[in-house]
């Protein structure tokens, strides 16, 4: 496995086969570890597997947040080595953001403003940006992002077909813990009761489901989630709704996505599933 720290060591290397990215900000888990075993079966054994670990100041609206998250680089490294990476790519904020150079920047639209990007105004575009400037570095025939994010997903593939983008966009499914909670950087804060109360999150999820599949309406399901999620103690609920697949409009009826955010314990989690709302006027 080779570590390089530049733009420039990183664009000296050659992919004599396909080229596989997965970026991450570092403090890896299981879930990103699936990324990368996704990644590799698209791009094959004698594939060239690139992780990025960068942790982008501009994503990050409270400077608290900047400060506290978690550095683990000899852990990452660690697990890269052992998922069998070719390249890890870990630049410093200068050498992404060299002083005097002009970086194209990015708007994620009405996707940036609503969910996620309501309560985490320019957060999208800094993710969009990022990710493109990235993508100019290591350029990968495929990246992969998960899925727990779904709106991050619909950022990253709206502005690669904005940018005109010659590199396929890869959603996985989230990896989940034996309870079911999606694995995430943030849950090692959370206490011990917190964590068990977090559970409620994917059984919030499976009820929206069912409830779904029974025939109940949009408003219904997520009344009933909302409702379900109120009763765990300490949770405090940012969002909890039903949208179509793109994520910009609400449906009635058809495939779409049941997303939840909420606080737990000063811990914010996020977490989504598919759902499917039966025609009410057939």
């Amino acid at each position: 496995m080779i570590v390089v720290s530049t733009v420039e060591e990183m664009q000296a290397l050659s992919a004599d086969h396909r080229r596989g990215a997965v970026f991450t900000m570092g403090a890896l888990h299981e879930g990103h570890a699936q990324l990368m075993r996704e990644c590799r079966k698209l791009i094959g054994s004698d594939g060239q597997l690139v992780v990025s670990i960068f942790v982008n100041p501009t994503q990050f609206t409270e400077a608290d947040d900047l400060s506290n998250y978690p550095r683990t680089l000899e852990s990452d490294l660690a697990l890269c080595e052992r998922e069998n990476v070719d390249v890890v790519f870990a630049p410093s904020v200068t050498e992404m953001y060299p002083p005097g150079l002009e970086l194209p920047q990015f708007s994620a639209g009405a996707l940036g403003s609503v969910l996620e990007g309501a309560s985490r105004p320019g957060h999208f575009d800094a993710v969009a940006t990022v990710v493109h400037r990235l993508l100019a570095i290591t350029q990968p025939h495929v990246t992969c992002f998960g899925e727990k994010d779904f709106q991050q997903l619909a950022v990253v593939r709206a502005m690669v077909q904005a940018a005109n983008l010659d590199v396929e966009v890869v959603g996985v499914q989230t990896k989940r813990a034996e309870d079911g909670l999606a694995l995430s950087s943030r849950n090692v804060r959370l206490s011990e009761t917190d964590r068990k109360s977090a559970r409620a999150i994917p059984e919030a999820l499976e009820l929206a489901q069912r409830l779904a599949l029974n025939g109940a309406s949009v408003s219904s399901v997520e009344q009933q989630t909302c409702e379900f999620l109120e009763r765990v103690a300490g949770v405090d609920i940012d969002y909890c709704e039903i949208r179509s697949n793109d994520l910009i409009s609400d449906i009635q009826a058809g495939e779409g996505r049941i997303l939840i955010a909420l606080h737990l314990g000063g811990v914010r989690l996020i977490d989504n599933a598919p759902i499917f709302i039966k025609d009410s006027n057939p």
